[in-house]
């Protein structure tokens, strides 16, 4: 397993800088967008009912087009590349390649589900992560599965096997630095498919995807819904249906551009200033001395984490939360960090991943289910995979 994290983070080394790793830029500013139209050429991807031909290299292609148009045309300054703009069959590294040499400030991919059941509908957004459900293994592991049309591909990608268990493991501890605003970016567009477009929510979900796993910015992955499900097959095989699909994606993308911005008429909650009190009081007559302070005690020096650490973020918000434990279920000991314009709260300090597993564990049993390991070293966040590199050395 560690053989696979070695090579990972060998990769990542080096890739391309981020926006926010280049001097003289600012990182919350949004200047590329990279939209990446799932599957093409000879890989189809997942199929419809056989009632249209329905193909999920098509719906995902048209639909990612009209997101670009719609960004394009609301915000002329916000570049936009594709990583297909036809039916061509582009390699899941090279999807990943394009969006770190545009250095993109956001990444999203665009695919259609499947089931071998009927019944299944919704819609849903991926971040990488680790998985949290045997299903949600399965969805990557199908995605994934278009590897075994390219060539090399075992030098490619370190020997992932898509239909190795394990493999998706190791790939799931892939966890970076951007996973907060994926995360941010996923609730927004999972919110619009809801509200605006009346679809069903299957909510923001963590599984270990190819295609996202070697970006270095904010990326997520969604799927439209299931072309296996004949109503869903029906509305997203349209020009009406890929076109409110689209709105909404462009929509969350808006929001998540306003709050990293701060252009939306501003996000985040200031914890007002205390006031003087104004209240009339009686002059004092007589001088009062000042009472006799007694000697300072030196402080008490607190105890040091280590330089390298492993929490667990429970909750990310563009709102200051106080933390107190009734505001995180009952659970003591929140700290409060900031960064990309959020406010994040984590819990626990452990040596190793094995602790702050543990620890998730009781975060999961309190209601947060999605709660996931970040690391730290010398008070600094740090990628997760770096910091496993760090504690196999030592």
């Amino acid at each position: 397993m560690w053989r696979m994290v070695a090579i990972i983070v060998s990769f990542c080394a080096v890739l391309a800088p981020t926006h926010a790793q280049t001097a003289g830029h600012d990182p919350n500013k949004i200047r590329t967008v990279v939209l990446d139209a799932g599957h093409g050429g000879k890989d189809p991807g997942n199929l419809g009912t056989g009632r249209y031909k329905t193909t999920e290299k098509h719906v995902s292609l048209n639909v990612a087009k009209l997101v670009g148009r719609y960004i394009n045309e609301a915000f002329p300054d916000v570049k936009v590349v594709y990583t297909r703009e036809d039916d061509r069959f582009v390699e899941l590294m090279e999807r990943t390649k394009i969006a770190n040499r545009n250095k993109a400030d956001v990444f999203i991919s665009i695919h259609c589900n499947a089931n071998d059941n009927k019944d299944p509908h919704g819609c849903e957004t991926y971040v990488m992560g680790l998985h949290k459900t045997e299903a949600n293994m399965k969805v990557a592991q199908k995605e994934n599965a278009a590897i075994l049309l390219e060539e090399d591909r075992g030098l490619k990608y370190g020997g992932y096997d898509p239909s190795r268990p394990e493999s998706q493991i190791e790939l799931g501890l892939l966890q970076n630095k951007h996973l907060d605003q994926s995360l941010l970016l996923s609730s927004l567009i999972q919110k619009q498919f809801k509200e605006r477009v009346g679809r069903v929510d299957r909510g923001v979900k963590q599984a270990g995807f190819l295609v996202i796993s070697y970006t270095t910015m904010p990326s997520v992955l969604i799927e439209l819904g299931f072309l296996t499900n004949p109503t869903e097959e029906d509305f997203l095989q349209t020009e009406l249906g890929q076109d409110y699909m689209a709105s909404a994606i462009y929509r969350g993308f808006k929001e998540y551009k306003g709050i990293v911005e701060r252009t939306d008429g501003g996000a985040t909650a200031e914890v007002p200033d205390a006031k003087p009190d104004t209240a009339r009081k009686e002059p004092v007559k007589e001088p009062v001395k000042p009472p006799v302070k007694a000697p300072e005690k030196a402080p008490e020096k607190a105890a040091e984490e280590p330089a390298l650490v492993f929490k667990v973020q429970i909750a990310t918000s563009t709102k200051r939360i106080p933390t107190k434990p009734q505001n995180f279920n009952g659970i003591e000991g929140v700290q409060e960090h900031q960064g990309g314009g959020m406010y994040k709260y984590t819990v626990g300090a452990e040596a190793t991943v094995a602790g702050a597993r543990k620890v998730q564990e009781t975060c999961r049993a309190k209601g947060y289910a999605e709660s996931f390991i970040v690391a730290f070293r010398n008070g600094e966040r740090i990628a997760l995979q770096e910091a496993l590199k760090l504690a196999e050395a030592h």
